[in-house]
């Protein structure tokens, strides 16, 4: 049996319950807290998916007992109120602390947002999403440690279990993001959702329309992350959740036959390269990039009578779906989506490397495309193999090694991994006395294009003539004063 009495032998719930003695209000630590703490116990397995925050139930006053926790820890900064949610929040050495109010909850159809009203310590319970949820213990001095479970949800833990405390239909319909959550803890535990709770998420999927996609994301991001993420897709796939805000996904599934001839199932694929790849990586983006790699598969699909199916240029017209997909799931449309773009964009090209009659120029303008993301484009190529056959899998992965041996000596040679035009527009203005025009690009992409292709190296010593060949064919003659200022300046 797990020993709570000795697990909260810590420095803050000794001044919690000290505190709530002094002031003659009961506290409890309630959820996930509680939760992880008996799953990692249980299971001896760590949970780095979940921050462990602490949650505080208050019988009482919230706010008196904040702060008189705040000055014993000596709390300098602002305690944070929300009056709404009847809610204060501190911090305590990196952990949030959360003091709220016993409260019951009710719900408008068209809102998941609660209308708040005091409670007492049982209708707090019985608003929680699951029974793992539900799981308190007391800091009370009288009973301090006990365990207190009203809806078994320690053994829910213990058979791996996700359900509801009440009628799950009601639980999922009033907040219909916990369908989300129910998802996300399976496969972040490895935990599977109890028939009946299932069934009503299926029910009740249409009703996720009114949950801000934001708050959507924040829990499919942990899925993403999670031990097990194709848990996760495959719960949301069976569930239809994934068609309403991911269809790019959901519509890989199914194989077609035409005159005998099949085609693989790109969603049980995905899935495949989605578990491979997060052996590898904890990357958020480059396991999002796992999960898209295919989407424009659904899109490319042809049935050739010669050559059978073909998916041409999925790779390509994946990527560019993927800035419409990042726009419409509100996710950050900066360097991340530019990531998840290019290694979707490359995500067959590594292969093509390994021929023999492939030329230095093709590895050298491979390597300025895909810059610092090399090594995880190889990852997700390694991981895009799922053939059974082991022999097969050896060759495809030593496939990838040898690429990587020609890019090493490619570089080796030219340092041209980490590319950098030799000369600015700028200098070019001044070395040929022009104002800002499109020459300037032109003279720029020249000199990139002879780098590429080794007709010059990529240093200022090998541009002169370069320079002053393309200026005669713009019509622009070299300054040689200014063109010696830039060749000896230094670096």
């Amino acid at each position: 049996m797990i020993n709570f009495k000795n697990h909260i032998k810590k420095n803050i719930f000794y001044i919690i319950r000290d505190s709530a003695k002094y002031l003659k209000i009961k506290c409890f630590v309630i959820g996930g807290y509680v939760r992880n703490f008996i799953i990692k116990n249980y299971y001896n397995i760590i949970i780095e998916e979940e921050k462990e925050d602490i949650d505080i139930l208050v019988l009482g006053d919230e706010l008196k007992i904040a702060k008189k926790v705040a000055e014993k820890i000596k709390f300098k900064k602002k305690i944070i109120i929300y009056k709404n949610y009847k809610t204060i929040l501190l911090s305590y050495k990196n952990k949030k602390i959360e003091f709220v109010s016993a409260r019951k909850e009710s719900y408008n159809y068209n809102s998941r947002n609660p209308i708040v009203k005091n409670g007492n310590f049982k209708d707090d319970q019985n608003r929680r999403d699951f029974t793992i949820n539900s799981l308190s213990i007391s800091l009370n001095e009288n009973n301090y440690g006990k365990l207190i479970d009203p809806f078994n949800g320690i053994e829910d833990i213990k058979k791996k279990i996700i359900r509801t405390p009440l009628d799950p239909n009601i639980t999922y319909s009033d907040d219909p993001l916990r369908m989300i959550r129910a998802i996300r803890f399976s496969s972040q535990f490895n935990f599977y959702i109890e028939k009946n709770s299932f069934f009503s998420i299926i029910n009740n999927k249409n009703r996720i329309s009114i949950v801000p996609i934001e708050r959507i994301m924040e829990e499919f991001k942990k899925i993403i992350l999670s031990k097990y993420p194709s848990i996760g897709i495959k719960l949301l796939f069976k569930s239809k959740l994934l068609y309403k805000f991911l269809p790019e996904v959901y519509n890989l599934s199914g194989i077609e036959e035409i005159h005998g001839k099949k085609h693989k199932d790109n969603f049980l694929h995905t899935l495949e390269v989605l578990e491979n790849i997060s052996k590898r990586t904890s990357s958020l983006w480059l396991r999002l990039a796992a999960l898209l790699h295919d989407i424009g598969k659904t899109v490319t699909k042809k049935y050739h009578h010669k050559y059978g199916w073909t998916f041409y240029s999925h790779e390509y017209i994946g990527s560019k779906m993927i800035p419409k997909i990042f726009k419409r799931l509100k996710l950050p449309l900066g360097e991340k989506m530019k990531y998840v773009k290019k290694i979707i964009k490359y995500s067959s090209r590594p292969i093509s490397l390994i021929k023999e009659n492939i030329t230095d120029s093709a590895i050298r303008r491979f390597l300025l495309e895909i810059g610092d993301n090399l090594e995880d484009l190889i990852l997700l190529c390694k991981s895009d193999i799922t053939t059974k056959n082991l022999e097969k899998q050896k060759k495809y992965s030593k496939n990838f090694d040898l690429v990587l041996e020609k890019i090493k000596k490619i570089k080796k040679k030219d340092k041209i991994r980490n590319w950098k035009s030799p000369i600015s527009g700028y200098q070019i203005m001044d070395i040929f006395n022009i104002t800002p025009c499109k020459k300037i690009g032109i003279i720029k992409s020249k000199i990139k294009e002879a780098i590429i292709n080794g007709i010059i190296e990529n240093e200022k010593k090998d541009i002169l003539f370069f320079l002053e060949k393309i200026g005669n064919k713009l019509g622009l003659i070299i300054n040689k004063s200014k063109y010696n200022n830039f060749f000896y300046e230094k670096k």
